[in-house]
């Protein structure tokens, strides 16, 4: 079976293809991962096959000011980003490269429209991997209508109820419990990471993602300042490729910065993880029992925040307002109190008894 995996958005939306995808290799199909030329070099990394597509980049690396989370903001560049722009840009690019590679299932984001109309064009079932963890965020106001002009222009019917997101197979990496809406019928759930406990109690993590890092203003030179003050901890930085690690100046001995440091490497050696929640990043966290801290920027992040909030396994933080004081007492909280560590650990067994995805290439096998 040839099996095309696609992605719309960052690394983000890549790393949760990659367990399925190295899956299915393992089990003898032929794969190959398609997305915006600018993330090929990751898909290489992962040691799967590279094809890029479309010529729109979400990766600009240009550096912003931090702005306050804005929920309609947030609501109308997806809407306008995913589902108008890089729909309209994808959905050719997909469907030109289909028909060259001839796959026999797309396997994709759940934020790339463009590569599920392309398999609706072609007669190809396509299934879709969840990047979004709480599932309250990605469904605007105006979804469908955006989404069917894009149809339109490749003669497809509108879709007002937007059956095409779950009409196949839907593989959810979210624990249950963690996910504020429940699957469709046709949703599966699948083990992203497998769960390891925790090595180390003085490691800390702080990441601000791979395209928010750039829209943090001076949200790291805060964090960092406060995180290195709290006792007996080392702290790991990464500040990703398109910030120079010395823009934060001398650190002490216990605080080491770099652009980039393998997430499945580090985590098991951590005490806790201090993050942009964003799903990736909140779902490592899980998976290894770690509590958090959450400075949410955008897109799913404040309601990624909300959830970790709600059971327990995070403190929130409005990342700008966030003092050095607030930021170093957060991380005191979630080490010291316990009954963050045991919320953070009740998930973590619900992810170990999740499907590997070994367990999921039959059901692409089904399509």
């Amino acid at each position: 079976m040839r099996l095309l995996f696609a992605f719309a958005g960052g690394n983000g939306h890549f790393q949760p293809l990659v367990p399925l995808a190295r899956a299915a290799v393992a089990a003898g199909h032929t794969v190959a991962v398609t997305g915006q030329p600018a993330l090929m070099p990751h898909v290489e990394k992962a040691g799967l096959t590279a094809l890029p597509s479309g010529r729109l980049s979400t990766m600009s690396g240009e550096r912003s000011a931090l702005l306050r989370a804005d929920p309609a903001r947030e609501d109308r560049d997806f809407r306008d980003g995913f589902a108008g722009r890089i729909a309209t840009d994808r959905a050719p690019a997909v469907r030109e490269l289909a028909r060259e590679w001839r796959p026999d299932v797309i396997v994709c984001d759940e934020t790339d429209f463009g590569s599920m109309i392309a398999a609706e064009t072609l007669g190809i079932p396509h299934a879709s991997v969840l990047v979004l963890a709480a599932g309250t965020f990605g469904r605007p106001d105006g979804l469908a209508a955006r989404l069917d002009e894009v149809r339109a222009e490749h003669g497809l019917a509108p879709d007002p109820g937007l059956a095409m997101l779950d009409r196949h197979l839907v593989i959810s990496p979210v624990p249950p419990s963690f996910r504020a809406v429940p699957l469709p019928p046709t949703g599966r759930l699948m083990q992203l990471a497998v769960p390891v406990p925790s090595g180390r109690s003085d490691t800390v993590y702080f990441t601000l993602g791979t395209i928010f890092n750039t829209e943090s203003g001076d949200l790291f030179g805060r964090v960092v300042a406060g995180l290195r003050e709290v006792a007996h901890v080392n702290l790991v930085v990464t500040v990703g490729d398109s910030i120079d690690p010395a823009e934060l100046g001398p650190q002490p001995p216990h605080v080491r910065v770099e652009r980039y440091v393998p997430q499945a490497e580090l985590l098991p050696s951590c005490a806790a993880v201090v993050s942009h929640a964003g799903s990736g990043s909140v779902l490592g966290a899980l998976a290894h029992g770690l509590p958090m801290v959450l400075l949410p920027m955008g897109a799913d992040q404040p309601a990624n925040a909300v959830r970790c909030a709600e059971l327990g396994v995070g403190v929130a933080l409005d990342a700008l307002d966030t003092t050095p004081e607030q930021a170093r007492d957060a991380l005191a909280t979630v080490l010291t109190d316990p009954s963050y560590r045991a919320a953070a650990t009740r998930l973590q067994q619900e992810i170990a008894v999740m499907p590997s995805p070994a367990a999921l290439v039959p059901l692409l096998e089904g399509l």
